[in-house]
């Protein structure tokens, strides 16, 4: 019993490691996604920051059309319009990218909350290599939770070995020490008296029975099955987000490469309606619509990546 007690005391150490760990590893998940999450608020934002550049330009070249008499109020008021709309929509993002840098400050417990963070990542760059099957082998090894649950298993056969223990025969060793010291009056033929002594005992035994044996080695079998299950159980959950985050990652690696194709037909179709704007043969609708093409197949790339 008491070699069952110690491991199960080292078993608890471990399991505890491993829930540290599992502690660290959620709040590195979540900074490194609040990270990536300031990247592409910060990429959106240089978008936004563009087609207000364009909004701006257009607005300018239908004041100089307006003022020859070349373009009508109408055209000048949507131009207007357009341009206001785009800069509000900057604004509100700058408000998210300053929220995600605040976001990121509270994780790194940085205490000035107003001073400017410069990253390394201009973009956020895709590994197209990974494999199915090596992720899942450096789950089956690696992660924490089916760690933990390993730990369970182990700390419920202890708990079994422990009970069946207790049908074994026992031997138990006893030693004590005495010393007194008695003193006398004169009228005493000895003034004083000194007694020692000690003794050691050995004890070996086996218990017949104690009523709840049988139900406690039942319990704890029972035990032992149900942490079993629970392992299983976390490993199916575990293959099934593997399985959809997989299904979700060669998707959008798809995506990724269409819009790329998407992106580069948006700029050279809102490169030619510039010019065509420019020689007055396109409306300002239609310049409009071209813009927004091209703002959403950058948006598009950046939900993908």
């Amino acid at each position: 019993k008491i070699q069952a007690n110690y491991q199960r005391l080292q078993e608890l150490r471990r399991q505890s490691a491993t829930q540290t760990r599992i502690a660290i590893e959620d709040y590195v998940a979540d900074l490194a996604a609040e990270y990536y999450n300031f990247i592409q608020q910060r990429l959106r934002l240089k978008n936004l920051r563009n087609a207000v550049a364009l909004s701006k330009e257009r607005l300018r070249i239908v004041l100089e059309r307006y003022a020859i008499g070349s373009a009508s109020r109408l055209d000048l008021r949507q131009a207007q319009v357009d341009f206001n709309a785009d800069s509000a929509q900057s604004l509100k993002q700058r408000e998210l990218l300053a929220t995600s840098r605040i976001r990121l400050y509270e994780l790194m417990a940085i205490d000035d909350m107003e001073s400017r963070m410069a990253v390394a990542d201009s973009s956020i760059d895709v590994d197209a290599g990974l494999v199915l099957d090596s992720l899942w082998n450096a789950t089956l090894s690696a992660n924490a939770h089916l760690l933990n649950s390993d730990h369970q298993k182990k700390l419920a056969e202890i708990d079994y070995r422990s009970v069946c223990s207790r049908d074994y025969p026992y031997v138990k060793f006893g030693a004590n020490y005495s010393y007194s010291h008695n003193m006398y009056d004169n009228s005493s033929s000895f003034s004083k008296r000194d007694n020692w002594g000690g003794n050691v005992g050995i004890t070996v035994g086996m218990k017949l029975f104690d009523g709840n044996r049988k139900r406690e080695r039942r319990n704890a079998q029972i035990n032992i099955e149900n942490a079993e299950l629970a392992r299983l159980e976390l490993e199916q959950s575990l293959k099934a987000d593997l399985a959809d985050l997989w299904q979700a990652y060669k998707n959008n690696l798809r995506l990724l490469s269409l819009e790329k194709e998407n992106l580069i037909t948006a700029k050279e179709n809102h490169y030619i309606a510039c010019e065509r704007f420019l020689l007055g043969d396109l409306s300002g609708i239609e310049m409009r619509e071209a813009q927004q093409s091209l703002l959403d197949a950058e948006e598009r790339i950046l939900v993908a990546q």
